[in-house]
């Protein structure tokens, strides 16, 4: 991987990162927002401590572990990555309350674009912000866009010690079954989590 100075990664400040999508997802992840690195080199969860791509792997979504650089060859398995705020920022405490409920918005009117099966929000406190669901927690919501169905994942970042990458797969992967399973199947929420 390149490394990348602090003025070089402070230069992407604010950068935006292109979507990996397409129409009729199975999943469309959803990410906070572009850390800097991220942003410098315009591949999704590129901070080597992000658990996403391991966790991915783990949980059966892909059959080997991707790098960020092969983002693109997601699209293939029927899923896709976007962010609810676009801006890249070194940290997401640096986004305002204003800037996660108007992502919320834009957001919302992607998934009723793209129509993906599932939309997975990647960090729970984002999905609270972004959508005023005060109470929700990791697993299935009531919340549909459109035909879309909504879950919350636990974030991958490094920094979220409370998941490790196990058990980040077990829940990823409970997002993979309903995900293959018929659409019209009731997925309930884990009362243990």
């Amino acid at each position: 991987m390149t490394r990348f100075t602090r003025a070089e990664l402070e230069a992407a400040r604010d950068r935006l990162v292109p979507d990996v999508a397409a129409d009729g997802l199975r999943v469309l992840f959803c990410g906070i927002n572009p850390g800097l690195l991220t942003a410098a080199t315009g591949h999704h969860f590129a901070r080597p401590g992000n658990r996403f791509w391991p966790v991915l792997q783990l949980s059966g979504f892909t059959p080997r572990l991707l790098k960020p650089s092969e983002q693109q060859e997601l699209l293939a398995y029927g899923l896709g990555i976007t962010n609810v705020v676009a801006r890249a920022t070194a940290r997401a405490d640096e986004l305002s309350a204003a800037e996660y409920v108007e992502g919320g918005r834009l957001l919302a009117a992607k998934v009723t674009r793209l129509r993906p099966r599932w939309l997975a929000v990647v960090g729970v406190t984002a999905y609270r912000a972004a959508f005023g669901e005060r109470r929700a927690q990791v697993g299935p919501q009531e919340r549909r866009i459109g035909d879309t169905r909504v879950w919350v994942l636990p974030n991958p970042s490094g920094l979220n010690a409370h998941w490790t990458a196990a058990t980040m797969a077990e829940e990823f992967g409970r997002l993979r079954e309903a995900a293959a399973d018929r659409p019209g199947r009731r997925v309930t929420a884990d009362p243990g989590r």
